[in-house]
């Protein structure tokens, strides 16, 4: 009798990772559930403690692993001192570098013997002429290629994501039918180690306290009033500035070294170009100039640029000007043909 492929699913105790082994436990695999503890909190108990219910409700092995450190220094860390330098983070993005396909996948693949690693994203994972590509899930509201672009051929040959042709109403209605424990739980929230009712503004004010500085208008100089600090605001803010002003003001750009935000109306919040640094391609390029379909944040339509890598780092011109470019987000590149990630880099100044 042939020996069963193992396969080692991330398992958080959502909908998505549960539906996830499910699907992969009726293809034959032997599953098994791999949850990373994260922070020290009832939080990341509950989340282990979901992933259990789950793992003893479709029978199979589960194992935690505590990555509270590597969380704290990968994550933690890099998202409080985005915000002090004024840039805007991706924590979910170096999560999935260094802890989910860093640590976990790593354990899975050296400490629990499997064959492949998989998660409940929603993308697609193809093989064409020998190299692995990342392509749009079906559900375009819950494409994930974003999120997923510091991978590389290392990680997509190895993993799978069951959920890729499937959308989000499917795969609830797949957790009713089988009585998983989460088919009635919520989406998780983007900040895993922020829980309500604090917020990312109160968790940052809690962290740097109140620093006044300066609104400062990009055009004039005039300045328009005073802030409790540059770290609570993010490139393209509309909300929340505070400013009596005859017309609505964005956030334009911040200097925190000086403390100060520039603000300006929102034409002034447009630009036709940018520098992306730390880059990553999920596969060797063969030119360092080409056009792409880019996006500078996931909730954005893809626009048509031209990218041309430079000393290690890639100069973005777009063909018509987008607005809130912001240093520290992701700026991610797909395939003008096809919408397949070819890779991305972080927003610099």
């Amino acid at each position: 009798m042939e020996k069963r492929k193992k396969a080692v699913v991330a398992l958080s105790g959502g909908v998505d990772s549960s539906v996830a082994a499910l699907l992969l436990k009726q293809q034959g695999y032997k599953v098994i559930g791999l949850t990373g503890k994260m922070i020290n909190s009832s939080s990341a108990q509950t989340v282990i403690d979901n992933a259990k219910k789950v793992a003893d409700s479709l029978g199979i092995e589960h194992y935690v692993c505590d990555v509270t450190e590597l969380f704290k220094e990968k994550v933690i860390h890099y998202f409080e001192n985005s915000y002090k330098y004024g840039k805007t983070p991706n924590p979910c993005i170096m999560c999935n570098q260094f802890i989910k396909w860093g640590f976990l996948f790593d354990y899975a693949m050296k400490e629990l013997n499997a064959d492949i690693f998989a998660t409940g994203h929603y993308a697609d994972i193809r093989c064409v002429d020998g190299v692995y590509k990342l392509y749009p899930a079906k559900d375009e509201h819950k494409d994930q290629l974003y999120f997923l672009y510091r991978l590389g051929q290392k990680q997509l040959s190895k993993t799978v994501f069951p959920l890729y042709k499937y959308s989000k109403e499917e795969v609830r209605q797949m957790a009713v039918d089988f009585n998983l424990p989460p088919k009635d739980s919520k989406d998780s929230q983007d900040i895993c180690f922020i829980q309500k009712p604090v917020t990312a503004k109160k968790y940052l004010i809690d962290k740097f306290g109140c620093k006044k500085g300066d609104f400062i208008d990009i055009l004039t100089g005039k300045k328009w009033g005073e802030h409790q600090g540059c770290y609570q605001y993010t490139i393209g803010q509309r909300k929340g500035i505070g400013i009596a002003a005859p017309y609505p003001l964005y956030v334009i750009d911040i200097d925190a070294e000086k403390n100060i935000v520039y603000v300006g109306r929102e034409e002034d919040n447009y630009k036709q170009s940018l520098r992306a640094y730390d880059l990553n391609f999920s596969y060797p390029l063969k030119e360092d100039e080409f056009d792409a379909m880019v996006k500078i944040r996931y909730n954005m339509h893809p626009k048509k640029a031209h990218v041309q890598i430079i000393n290690e780092c890639a100069d973005v011109s777009f063909y018509e000007p987008v607005n809130s470019v912001t240093s520290g987000q992701s700026c991610v590149f797909y395939d003008l043909n096809d919408l397949h990630l070819i890779g991305g880099g972080i927003v610099g100044r």
